[in-house]
């Protein structure tokens, strides 16, 4: 059964993506989503180790949001390189209104 609030969707987006990594060195890399929902996202392609918990910046073309890390993919297994996001509530969707942040924007405002 699965557990999310929010439906997922498959998407391949590209994201550039910047924070602290594990070892408190600051980064910058580009990445790609592999799926999201309104209120997060799995990202794929990550070189760094990150810690759950930090929180990052991520980009898709001109917008930017900060997010929380949930989950990263254990070294060895097939989600290395993966990160589970959440958005913070303060900050905009960068996904488009096919995921109901528009609702969301509503019912916030």
């Amino acid at each position: 059964m699965d557990r999310r609030r929010n439906p997922r969707v498959k998407a391949q987006l590209p994201i550039r993506i910047w924070g602290v990594d594990a070892h408190d060195l600051p980064f910058m890399q580009l990445a790609s989503v592999k799926n999201l929902s309104s209120t997060g996202a799995v990202i794929q392609g990550m070189r760094r180790q990150i810690k759950p918990g930090e929180i990052l910046e991520v980009q898709l073309d001109e917008e930017k949001a900060q997010f929380r890390v949930i989950w990263t993919g254990r070294q060895g297994t097939q989600s290395a390189g993966e990160l589970g996001l959440q958005r913070l509530a303060s900050e905009p969707c960068l996904w488009g209104v096919a995921l109901g942040c528009y609702s969301e924007l509503v019912a916030e405002g």
